[in-house]
């Protein structure tokens, strides 16, 4: 009997996951709503009266789990880098210049792909099962988010195909109408409206209920597969082999030459608003995997594709008023305050000026009729003036000489474009140095948000970074909509802030030109705060990653840190990570203080656990080979790599040796 039940089950399952494959991805579905209903109901009844038979990628469990407000960071195994971007045909030219002349007269075919407006999605799939959906956060980890993932259709739960071990990325996305719907039910319940498809796409990825991700109808393309055990030789294949996995795969087609590329952008500008998706551009990939790899990554992007943008929509409205807008550093943006006019799916009433020499040199003043546009679809920004219908009364603007906020005075160096408020205690800049340092990928602080901050400051219970830390249950009972859990809640998040790594923690301090990418590094090479003081205008320049630009800039910067020295001694005393942390030495090894790359199949370990192991043993694992590159680790199926290190004279084990090395280090 329970064979028989058992069975069932295993059929109303792979019956009803094939018409949710038909319905989502082929759009060509074979039974009615109210058919696949009542399997649905059927299946659901049996997994309740037999819930040791309740499979987890059953088409039942799309949506399940309690709420969380927990989305744990997890480090991606490789990169997942942005995209360099263009809206120039010469651009385009110059890019294949530079992939032909880098192939060295190779035949050179492209992909022309469909750019989708939406958020990027890392999906692990372990034996065809997926296990696990993470964001991209800053390229280098994101938040996992895989209860959330499960909610949307078009991820299979289990891949067509058996004994697949892989990470598969793509993009997340709302369909027009399904935006347009969203929206008029927010404005229906008085709540605030989303600004675009890719905004309430990223809201709804982060809601803390499945049940209520799944009620918004995402969906998900995906183009980009790394398996175990090899695969497809080209991009192209790539999408063909993710279509047959059961995934919707972006509209693309193959180039052999420019002129197609240039053909199928003309015919997609033309019709993109007519697309049931919004798209703000294509992307030109290099179609072999082969030359891909070859072509390599700058710190930023891959060299084998280039992001074609679409030129921007464009809307005329009026500048009803200019304000100024202060940051975290001091630095103060002219902000224009516009007649709202709907733009590419939102209304705008906000656009940036930039700075006094963009006010000046596209003589923009209050009453003046402007052309707008969304610079990459997303910000807007004053593209010109329409002087003819200028009012006879206009004045030219002139950029205020004190701070809106503070009323001190404003300053602007010489070599800069940007004007500043050079008062550390200015409340706007307080304001915006805190939301900062609570934000996801610095402190990461729970329950400091905007509004918080501004009592906060409003109410003078934090008047630099380090009050944060000497804040109670009783002194934060005085804010509005702040009870005593809510408080409480807070306090732990400060407190679990303390953990967060000195790279973090350098971001987290707003240093000017330290971004966390900036940060990573300047806390790797010189693992403590102090040293970083130390360091001179040389040592910041030969830091990888570093220009001398920013080098110079850096160690202009750093002088001004001893005016934050009661602030930093506070924060250390709250014992916050100012250095990293020692971890034990890496034991001596055949991998000690070698750059290694890994190729090919091991069929002992994934790449990334290779990778692992070398790093472990005092080595530093990296994906592509150069002269700089003292070891390579080859598997089966080893292709251009190891002919390149061959070339280059490198130093090859194959994985029976690899294997030895781990085991004489005592880590296999």
């Amino acid at each position: 009997m329970t064979q028989d039940i058992a069975q069932r089950i295993a059929a109303l399952s792979a019956k009803l996951e094939e018409h949710l494959y038909r319905y989502h991805v082929l759009a060509a579905p074979t039974i009615s709503d109210q058919e696949f209903d009542r399997l649905l109901a059927e299946l659901q009844a049996l997994e309740e009266a037999h819930p040791a038979l309740k499979r987890p990628d059953s088409p039942t469990q799309r949506v399940g789990g309690a709420p969380t407000s927990d989305f744990p960071t997890v480090r991606h195994a490789r990169p997942m880098l942005s995209l360099d971007n263009s809206y120039s045909r010469q651009d385009v030219e110059d890019f294949d210049r530079r992939v032909r002349q880098s192939l060295s007269g190779e035949a050179v075919e492209y992909v022309f792909e469909l750019k989708i407006d939406g958020v990027a999605l890392s999906l692990l799939y372990q034996d065809s099962l997926l296990v696990r959906a993470v964001t991209r956060g800053d390229g280098v980890q994101g938040d996992e988010i895989t209860a959330n993932a499960r909610t949307i259709p078009t991820i299979p739960l289990r891949l067509r195909q058996p004994g697949i071990n892989c990470e598969i990325r793509g993009e997340v996305y709302m369909e027009s109408n399904d935006f347009a719907r969203l929206n008029a039910q927010r404005a229906a319940n008085s709540e605030p409206l989303f600004a675009n498809p890719r905004n309430s796409a990223a809201g709804s990825l982060k809601l803390q209920n499945p049940h209520l991700v799944a009620k918004r109808n995402l969906r998900f393309f995906a183009y980009w597969i790394r398996a175990e055990g090899g695969g497809p030789t080209r991009h192209s294949e790539c999408l063909e082999t993710l279509r047959d996995w059961g995934f919707i795969v972006p509209e693309h087609q193959g180039c052999a030459a420019l002129a197609d590329v240039f053909a199928l952008y003309d015919h997609y500008a033309a019709i993109r608003t007519t697309l049931p998706y919004e798209i703000d551009g294509a992307v030109i990939k290099v179609d072999s995997l082969s030359q891909q790899e070859r072509l390599g990554y700058t710190a930023k992007s891959p060299r084998s594709a280039l992001a074609y943008k679409f030129p921007a929509y464009q809307a005329r409205t009026r500048v009803l008023n200019i304000h100024l807008q202060v940051g975290r550093t001091g630095a103060v943006t002219p902000v224009a305050a516009l007649e709202p006019v709907p733009l590419a799916g939102s209304t705008i009433a906000r656009a940036s000026l930039h700075n006094e020499d963009e006010i000046r040199r596209k003589d923009i003043r209050i009453g003046d009729t402007v052309l707008i546009e969304k610079g990459g679809d997303v910000i807007p920004k004053v593209v010109r003036v329409d002087r003819s219908t200028r009012p006879d009364d206009s004045v030219e603007y002139s950029f205020p000489n004190q701070c809106p906020s503070c009323q001190g005075p404003l300053s602007r160096a010489a070599e800069e474009a940007v004007t500043r408020c050079d008062n550390p205690t200015c409340p706007a800049q307080l304001r915006r140095r805190l939301e900062h340092f609570a934000a996801r990928n610095a402190m990461d602080i729970e329950g400091l948000g905007p509004a918080v901050v501004e009592q906060l400051v409003e109410q003078e219970l934090v008047k630099d970074l380090s009050d944060l830390y000497e804040l109670d249950v009783e002194s934060l009972g005085a804010l509005e909509r702040m009870g005593e859990k809510s408080a409480q809640n807070l306090l732990d998040g400060l407190d679990r802030s303390k953990e967060q790594p000195f790279d973090r923690v350098l971001f987290a301090l707003g240093i000017r030109h330290v971004g966390a990418t900036v940060a990573r590094t300047l806390a790797r090479t010189f693992g403590s705060l102090d040293a970083l003081c130390r360091a001179s205008v040389d040592k910041l320049e030969a830091t990888h990653e570093i220009g001398p630009i920013i080098a110079r800039s850096l160690y202009a910067s750093l002088p001004d840190l001893p005016a934050l020295d009661r602030v930093l001694y506070k924060l250390k005393k709250a014992r916050l990570q100012f250095a990293i942390q020692e971890e034990a030495a890496a034991p001596s090894s055949h991998f000690s203080g070698k750059t290694v790359v890994i190729t090919g199949t091991l069929s002992g370990y994934s790449r990334d656990e290779a990778a692992a192991l070398i790093e472990r043993l005092g080595g530093k694992a990296t994906s592509s080979v150069s002269s700089k590159t003292d070891l390579l680790v080859a598997g089966e199926k080893a292709g251009s790599k190891l002919a390149r290190a061959q070339a280059l004279g490198v130093a090859v084990l194959d994985e029976a040796a690899f294997t030895a090395q781990l085991k004489e280090a005592g880590v296999a």
